[in-house]
Order: structure tokens, then sequence, then C-alpha cells
């Protein structure tokens, strides 16, 4: 009999019969080192999104080096990122890899979005040319939408394209996550008080348990920044951990 499913339905059909019943799975419960305070969280429940670790914001080439800013932070995620989530997938959770990926007509971009990417109007924002690598800024299958050479990317990871901060505005990542029956986050990338927070806010007023990965996060903005994000999510949205204290949880709980 055909079977359609996905991680929260699973309907099997036969021509006299549908089946709306799921076989309840079983649960992979973790306890993770965590601030304000320690959690349990089920992995069966979880994802993790990578955000905005492409081209134009983190290569030395790309478009925000080329603007004259300090790209080493995000460039410096590799090692820990790519560690954190060789664990989570022998844990079998999934990877979302969000980035920037606008129309290259640029027709559902608004002026307060175009002029935050080119404040000064002088053509160098989404859409243009800035170098002979980064030449379509932030636009979907580019050089500079494309992620960061070194991390690592595996076949059955997930890629959705945003054209907001947030990667839930007007883009399949909700309903994706709602697919994968997802209730658990763990976000990281650039930038921690730009995308990852707008991103992670979004997230929290839908209603997702968030928990921000600090040691896999950066920002070009200035440190208090930082600091002010990680206190607001802390206080306001939801929990900050890091990679080593989810590569401990995952050796002791899951072996």
């Amino acid at each position: 009999m055909p079977e359609y499913f996905s991680d929260t339905s699973r309907w099997t059909c036969s021509p006299e019969h549908v089946d709306l019943d799921i076989p309840r799975r079983f649960t992979r419960r973790v306890r993770l080192a965590a601030q304000p305070q320690h959690v349990t969280l089920d992995l069966g429940d979880a994802a993790v999104i990578v955000v905005d670790m492409q081209n134009d914001f983190c290569h030395e080439r790309g478009w925000l080096a080329s603007q004259g800013v300090d790209v080493r932070g995000g460039a410096g995620l590799k090692t820990p990122i790519n560690a954190m989530l060789d664990g989570f997938r022998g844990a079998q959770v999934p990877i979302i890899w969000l980035n920037w990926g606008t129309r290259s007509d640029r027709a559902n971009l608004p002026p307060n979005v175009l002029h935050a990417y080119d404040g000064e109007g002088t053509g160098g924002g989404i859409g243009e040319s800035v170098s002979l690598l980064s030449n379509a800024v932030l636009t979907a299958n580019s050089w500079g939408a494309a992620i960061l050479d070194g991390l690592v990317v595996d076949d059955i990871d997930i890629h959705v394209n945003k054209h907001r901060m947030s990667g839930f505005w007007d883009t399949e990542l909700d309903s994706i996550l709602r697919n994968l029956g997802v209730r658990h986050l763990f976000l990281c990338g650039v930038n921690v008080d730009q995308c990852v927070y707008a991103t992670l806010i979004d997230a929290a007023c839908a209603g997702f348990d968030c928990l921000l990965i600090t040691d896999a996060s950066a920002t070009t903005s200035p440190s208090y920044c930082t600091e002010a994000t990680i206190y607001n999510v802390r206080q306001c949205f939801g929990f900050t951990c890091d990679t080593a204290a989810i590569r401990a949880s995952l050796a002791v709980n899951l072996g």
C-alpha cells in the first residue's frame, strides 16, 4: 500500500481505507548544559539552523569584505561548526543551511531592505557586482550566496533561501520544520546580533524552543552587540549553550 508521510503525519492508503495513525517512535532525550538553566530535550524533535555562513558574508573576497569589513570572525567558525554538525549528524538531527538568496530582479525587496545593504546609494548592494567573484550580491545561485568553502555539507542537509534578516519571513522554513516535527532549534552563524537573532526571535514567537550556540556564532558588529544579544536570548527568548556542551551531551547520552 502506498504511504505519504512526514515526521509528524503518515497516511497509509488502499482503495478502501486510509490509515492516518503514525507509530510512536523512541525518544532520544539528552541533558544539556545551558544558560540561564540546563535543559533536557528530545533530539528526535530537534534541528540545527546554520545562518548566513556564505561567501558574501564570510569570504575575504565577498561583498562584506569589499566594504572594508573584517570578516575573519565568521570565517573562523568553520572548525567549531564542522565538529558540532558531525555530532548532530551522528545523532540524526536535521541540519538546515539558511542563507540570503534573493530574486535576481529584487521584485520582492522593499526599500528598507535594499537601503540596509546600500545605505549611501552607491550601487554596491543586493544584486550588484562588487568583484569578479561577487558579481550578484546575495542573489540566489550566485557565488556570494554559496556556502563558504571548508564547511562540511551533507547531501541530506536542507537548504533554505531567505530575503530578510529573519529566515521565517516569506520562506518555506516554518513548513519544513513543522513537517520534520521539530520543536527544539539550535541556531548559529552570522551575524549573531542580526540575522541569527532575528530568526531566533521569530522562531521563539512561533513557539519553537530556541538555543543559541554562542561559540558557533559571530558578528562584525561591536562586542556589546553580542553581549546584548546573549542577554536578551537568555532573558526573553530561550537559552544559550556552546559546542563543547553539545558534544559532551551527545557523548554521554548517546554513547
